[in-house]
């Protein structure tokens, strides 16, 4: 054994050997985790209070719904409220399904065709073209809604489902196109592109068999963001349509409305009209955050 050897061997048994200190770091990191925890139950405990109140709200009857007994428990549950929250709600719930599906759908894959152009297939001025398609984001609704509504009522297009379809669809491109395109500036390689062209794909061909087959992440970021979009919008429909073609969120008005308003149906009917979002988020959710950062890395 050399010298050093043996100096080595002596090193690391005297390091073995050496008595561990009481771990400052050890009692450090315990203390935030307890603290970071303790902080997460108190966010959490926030959050689900109004949760709480709508729930138990939801069902009791109408002579339970006051405000000195809204954090009680129901002296008598019923079902009562859900349904007549369930009747009033419906149709409406209808009408918002067939309007959302095709209205998410629409703009995402118009979106990812806008992308995958202006991220992969560069033309001059494509620069120029993406800034004008984001520059739709920042219209607020209240500015475009009286000449969106006469632009309508000149085409002669009927107020209802149809017409919010067009108008989402129309507002959800630039939010789409930019998902998209940074989408596809990050994952989608440029062999791949290049590979295509040398074996003559046109820019159809490319898109329809080579990137819609693994845009799957960005679809489900896009389809989750304008559903929820759809569902949840109000000032479209208040404009666009009437009380009885309208989508849910009118019909959800109309049930809190009136001189005596039913707390617990409406309380009920807000559960009702959250359901399919909370649907969608649960079957898609575990895709969205992966698919939401896969493009965040470009911009």
């Amino acid at each position: 054994m050399t010298a050093v050897e043996a100096a080595t061997g002596h090193t690391a048994a005297a390091i073995r050997q050496k008595p561990r200190r009481a771990g400052t770091a050890d009692g450090t990191t315990r203390r935030s985790r307890t603290t970071r925890y303790v902080l997460l139950l108190l966010f959490l405990v926030f959050v689900l209070i109004p949760v709480y109140v709508v729930l138990v709200t939801s069902f009791k009857t109408s002579g339970d719904t006051t405000a000195a007994s809204q954090w009680n428990l129901p002296k008598t549950w019923t079902l009562e409220p859900w349904r007549k929250a369930w009747d009033v709600l419906q149709p409406y719930m209808i009408r918002s399904l067939s309007l959302a599906i095709p209205a998410a759908i629409i703009s995402s894959l118009i979106g990812s065709a806008n992308g995958f152009v202006l991220a992969r297939w560069r033309f001059p001025g494509a620069n120029l073209v993406f800034a004008f398609i984001l520059f739709g984001m920042f219209i607020p609704y209240q500015a475009v809604m009286l000449p969106l509504r006469t632009t309508f009522t000149a085409l002669d297009v009927t107020r209802g489902v149809p017409t919010l379809i067009i108008a989402h669809c129309i507002y959800g491109i630039p939010i789409c196109t930019l998902i998209f395109r940074n989408y596809y500036a990050t994952i989608v390689p440029n062999e791949i592109i290049e590979s295509a062209r040398v074996d003559g794909a046109g820019l159809v061909q490319t898109y329809l068999r080579i990137i819609l087959p693994i845009s799957i992440s960005g679809f489900v970021v896009t389809l989750i963001w304008q559903f929820t979009s759809v569902w949840n919008d109000f000032l479209f429909a208040l404009f666009l349509t009437q009380q009885n073609n309208g989508p849910v969120t009118l019909g959800l008005a109309a049930l809190a409305g009136g001189q005596k308003v039913d707390y617990a149906a409406s309380m009920a009917g807000a559960l009702i009209t959250s359901f399919p979002t909370l649907i969608v988020y649960i079957l898609l959710g575990r895709w969205f955050i992966g698919g939401l950062m896969a493009g965040a890395l470009k911009g």
